[in-house]
């Protein structure tokens, strides 16, 4: 970013009135927080109840490893959604149409089963005279998909928080994705996907701006 962009870019002290608890906060930790010994501890019972020995050469740093993947996989807890979006740039010219971020990927965990899904994320929104850096976008998915979710779920939370922080002429957001619960498990239908959208504004009251953001969507997987 060169030095006017740096100068005209605005970061937003963004009201915490007016948006929704999941916008404006890291969801807050449960109290009290299981420590990290009792976590592996659980872990160790989930192998046994398994049917194997948690204390076999194999296994023994298992329940280590496992706790330590899972403050990697839900880092979302953590993060904050309207800290991602809090900086924009009004360098747009006379640009007046939507913002296509397409092909995000993410992976998440099933909140029934906790077992991932993954798959991809297309998010567009039309711009009121400022936009928003185009990688905060994937980050944004980022955050919700690194918590226990529902696909549904995962797709209206990111389509709020751009609506509620950006304040766009609409947001149109589609996933697609793939669950290990229904490909590894019950139904065992590997391959299947899932797709969820959510559309408001401009994209909600305008059928053609639908087709118009599926058609780009669509066109770039061939």
């Amino acid at each position: 970013m060169d030095a006017t962009s740096k100068k005209n870019a605005i970061i937003a002290p963004w009201p915490k009135q007016g948006l929704s608890e999941h916008v404006r906060a890291a969801p807050a930790p449960v109290e009290p927080r299981p420590s990290r010994d009792e976590a592996e501890a659980a872990v160790r019972t989930l192998i046994a109840y398994a049917g194997d020995d948690p204390g076999r050469e194999g296994l023994l740093e298992t329940p280590k490893r496992v706790i330590g993947a899972y403050e990697e996989i839900f880092q979302g807890y953590r993060e904050c959604p309207v800290e991602v979006l809090d900086r924009t740039f009004g360098e747009i010219g006379s640009y007046d149409d939507f913002v296509l971020v397409r092909d995000i990927s993410f992976n998440s965990h099933c909140e029934h089963h906790m077992m991932p899904f993954y798959g991809k994320a297309h998010v567009a929104y039309r711009p009121v005279e400022r936009v928003v850096g185009l990688s905060k976008l994937a980050r944004l998915v980022d955050i919700y998909a690194h918590r226990l979710q529902t696909q549904e779920h995962l797709t209206s939370q990111v389509t709020t928080a751009i609506d509620e922080i950006l304040r766009p002429r609409g947001v149109a957001v589609m996933i697609e994705a793939e669950h290990m619960c229904m490909s590894l498990r019950g139904v065992s239908k590997p391959g299947s996907q899932t797709v969820t959208t959510q559309f408001t504004g401009s994209f909600r009251d305008d059928p053609t701006e639908q087709v118009r953001f599926m058609t780009m969507v669509r066109g770039g997987q061939r």
